[in-house]
């Protein structure tokens, strides 16, 4: 089964991830900042990471960019909020595979990750 690394400060968000991809993927990890997506990461080696951009300690673009750097790079989908898109296209630039917007809807999200599974990128 594929599995997935949720990473979002909001307690709320991270619950909403879970329940929409938990039918279709293992999720073996949450986190609740960078730091602790990275550590994820590292233990559990999942097959994708949706990763939210503002949070608390190390952020996701600053986690983003070290995850990046291991091998190989994670399939990363950046969770972000109305107004970063700024952040969302440095995130895309930086690695991340795809990007959804919150507040988002169910079938967005399973969109994401399975273009990002089947190794497609096409943002949006």
């Amino acid at each position: 089964m594929i599995r997935g690394l949720i990473v979002d400060d909001a307690a709320i968000m991270r619950l909403r991830l879970r329940e929409i991809l938990e039918p279709r993927y293992e999720i073996v990890a949450e986190a609740g900042d960078g730091n602790e997506a990275i550590e994820m990461y590292d233990r559990y080696k999942p097959d994708f990471i949706t990763l939210d951009i503002s949070m608390p300690n190390t952020n996701g673009m600053e986690a983003l960019e070290i995850l990046m750097q291991r091998t190989p790079p994670p399939r990363i989908i950046i969770v972000s909020a109305v107004g970063q898109q700024r952040l969302v296209i440095k995130a895309l630039q930086g690695g991340a595979k795809d990007f959804v917007i919150k507040p988002f809807e169910s079938p967005r999200v399973l969109k994401a990750v399975e273009r990002v599974m089947s190794n497609g990128t096409n943002p949006g």
